[in-house]
């Protein structure tokens, strides 16, 4: 782990002097010089596959469209980040945990961990997960150690030309306040939960933006009351209403919080991304995506295969392009893409008060 550590501080210096120097290859095109990606499951690219976890997406069929084949993505092939990154013209972001090859590190570190949450209690039920705190504390010990051989200036320039993508905020509904075994729910209504989220996540990311980013991508809860796990729960076969209502309150803070950072925060850009705008696009107008399952996984067991995920060397189905999600919890590739690039060139009724390419050029 120490060794890690070093050699992960090591690719850091070397990815700040090379910013630093304005050294940026241009080969790529690259809008940015590296994406620094925060978040749960719908982002994590294997940060738990060495934990003591249940929370883990390293075997077959995962990732079974991804050239890496079962990298610990939580999908059959790209996540929304991986898309992202693309489209910024950078090579995807590597795990935090299992960074190995300099040349992938040189353009930022994937921290995100299924199961975490902006809450540190949430997500226990799986055992091992980094929530949110830890996350910024991985990032926080790296920059401490290559700030003694850049100088803090540098370091921050350098920072300032990145892109942040932080993503949090559904475990702490599906794996916290929804469970029956946390008392959450007895001691919050719907609004003061989304309140004491809020709260504690303005001062995570105001931490966020005193280590130095300063373009900072927040991504907002898609409709919890439509996935497969939810879905199962309920005879009917449709949304649950009372769960989409339940986390509302929620994204409209997160909106008035980028308002409010932006405000507050000397030179810095946050943009807010309406995942829940998207998502309901996309069941609504299924058809003329493509899409013609949206109401069970293509990987699960159970009704609406989603009472258990995907499980090891179970057949997923083979329309896995029509399909909207992939398992219990997790869009589609073909979902992530899509939803990746609607953040990426749309306009303020996914991406306020600008998009991701809007934000990459300032």
């Amino acid at each position: 782990m120490v060794r890690d550590m070093r050699k992960l501080c090591c690719l850091f210096v070397l990815i700040m002097l090379r910013l630093a120097l304005g050294e940026v290859a241009s080969s790529r095109k690259e809008m940015v010089p590296a994406m620094f990606v925060f978040g749960d499951s719908l982002i994590d690219n294997g940060n738990n596959n060495n934990l003591a976890s249940l929370a883990k997406a390293n075997y077959y069929p995962y990732g079974i469209d991804f050239r890496g084949g079962a990298t610990g993505r939580f999908s059959n092939g790209y996540t929304m980040v991986d898309e992202i990154a693309e489209l910024l013209g950078l090579p995807l972001t590597p795990a935090y945990s299992q960074a190995s090859q300099e040349d992938q590190m040189l353009h930022g570190v994937n921290y995100a961990s299924a199961a975490a949450g902006i809450l540190d209690i949430t997500g226990r039920n799986f055992v091992g997960r980094i929530p949110f705190n830890q996350q910024l504390k991985n990032f926080e010990n790296t920059l401490d150690r290559i700030t003694d051989n850049l100088g803090a200036p540098d370091v921050a320039q350098a920072l300032a030309k990145c892109i942040f993508f932080v993503g949090m905020g559904s475990n702490d509904y599906l794996n916290n306040y929804l469970m029956p075994n946390y008392p959450t729910r007895n001691q919050f209504n719907a609004q003061q939960y989304a309140d004491l989220l809020i709260q504690q996540y303005k001062g995570q990311l105001t931490r966020l933006y005193n280590l130095g980013a300063r373009k900072v991508i927040i991504g907002g809860l898609g409709l919890l009351g439509c996935i497969p796990s939810i879905l199962s729960q309920s005879n009917s076969g449709h949304c649950s209403e009372e769960v989409n209502q339940l986390v509302l309150p929620f994204n409209t803070n997160l909106k008035t919080m980028v308002n409010n950072l932006n405000t507050n925060l000397p030179g810095s850009k946050f943009i807010y991304i309406d995942i829940h705008n998207m998502f309901q696009d996309i069941i609504r107008n299924s058809r003329l995506y493509g899409f013609s399952v949206v109401d069970r996984g293509c990987c699960g067991i159970g009704r609406n295969r989603g009472q258990i995920t995907c499980l090891p060397f179970q057949q997923p189905c083979r329309n896995r392009n029509q399909y909207v999600f992939w398992d219990a919890f997790h869009p589609t590739a073909a979902v992530n893409i899509m939803m990746g690039r609607k953040a990426f060139t749309g306009n303020q009724d996914v991406a306020y008060p600008m998009n991701i390419q809007q934000l990459a050029n300032l």
